[in-house]
């Protein structure tokens, strides 16, 4: 994985960062700085973006490619939107991270460093920066909540489905006596 810093022209958006939810959040001067305190990653194929059990404390914006989100090493989910963001719970709990997300395919993702953000804009002296900052995660985690919660609706349909439907009768198993002499 190789990181550059993000170089921008201030009050001006590149083509594909104009439909980033996230970054509509914020004032032109906001959004200056926001960029500033950014860099992008460019991944190859199985790059570690975020470890599982690390602490970090940026938020990431996938700009092209695909990812998978692994716990314990196995496959929960896929970000595969451009613009997606994701990382952003370290802004609200500051834990360790619960998930690793890796590259599925050659990918570029911006990464925002919110604890630069915090050093620039202290909450005591911008809170109208911290509260669009947040108000932009509350926003993305509820958005989040409820596709999980209609996910989560339509597995307990299928699965009440299943309970309720007949079981089929099993195919008859060939007797071992059989299964020799067909090998014979």
């Amino acid at each position: 994985m190789k990181e550059y810093a993000y170089i921008h022209e201030d009050g001006r958006l590149p083509e594909p960062l104009n439909s980033v939810p996230f970054l509509n959040s914020f004032t032109d001067e906001q959004l200056d700085e926001v960029l500033t305190s950014s860099s992008l990653l460019q991944c190859d194929k199985e790059d570690v973006i975020i470890q599982e059990g690390s602490i970090d404390s940026r938020i990431y914006i996938l700009l092209s490619g695909e990812l998978e989100v692994r716990v314990s090493g196995k496959k929960v989910a896929a970000i595969t939107r451009v613009g997606e963001v994701f990382g952003e719970l370290a802004l609200v709990n500051q834990d360790r991270r619960a998930a690793s997300v890796i590259a599925s395919s050659r990918a570029l993702c911006l990464a925002v460093d919110q604890k630069f953000l915090q050093d620039i804009h202290p909450r005591e002296e911008d809170p109208a920066f911290h509260a669009s900052l947040f108000e932009f995660v509350a926003r993305l985690v509820a958005k989040k909540l409820d596709a999980t919660s209609r996910r989560l609706a339509e597995v307990e349909k299928e699965l009440r489905a299943l309970k309720e439907s007949p079981p089929q009768p099993a195919p008859p198993a060939k007797s071992a006596r059989r299964r020799l002499a067909a090998k014979a």
